[in-house]
C-alpha cells in the first residue's frame, strides 16, 4: 500500500532518469495517465502506453533525453502532498522558472498546465512542478 501514488510515480521517473533507462513502469490510474499525457504534450516524455503486466494495468512511460543523453526533465517535484495539500486561486497560479518550467494543477476543468489554468481563470490543487 502506497500512501502517495503520485509522489511514487515522480520518484520512479527521477530514479529512471538518473540511470538513463529508456522507459519506466508505474501502476496505472486515470490521474497518473492525465499527468503522463501532459508530460508528453509538453515535451518532457517521448510517450506512454497502458499495458498489462502480471494481470495489473501499468503505464509504461518512455523517457526523453537530449542529443548527448542529457535529461530533458532536470527537476520534477511534488508540491501538494497528503499531509499538506497546496491549493492556489486563479491569481496565485505560479510561473515556474520564468515560464521555462511548468506546474501541473488539478482544477474543476481537469488536470491543466499552469498557463492553461491562468488562461481559463481557474485555480486548484498544485500537484507538481517540472523543468
Amino acid at each position: 500500500m502506497n500512501s502517495d501514488p503520485i509522489a511514487d510515480m515522480l520518484t520512479r521517473i527521477r530514479n529512471a532518469l538518473i540511470v538513463h533507462k529508456e522507459s519506466v513502469d508505474v501502476p496505472a490510474s486515470r490521474f497518473k495517465e492525465e499527468i503522463a499525457r501532459i508530460l508528453v504534450r509538453e515535451g518532457f516524455l517521448k510517450g506512454y502506453e497502458k499495458v498489462e503486466v502480471e494481470g495489473k494495468p501499468v503505464l509504461r512511460l518512455a523517457l526523453k533525453y537530449g542529443p548527448r543523453r542529457e535529461k530533458v526533465i532536470q527537476h520534477i517535484r511534488r508540491v501538494s502532498r497528503p499531509g499538506r495539500r497546496v491549493y492556489v486561486t486563479a491569481g496565485q497560479v505560479p510561473v515556474v522558472r520564468k515560464g521555462l518550467g511548468m506546474a501541473i494543477i488539478s482544477t474543476s476543468k481537469g488536470v491543466l498546465v499552469d498557463r492553461e489554468a491562468r488562461k481559463l481563470g481557474v485555480g486548484g490543487e498544485l500537484i507538481c512542478e517540472v523543468w
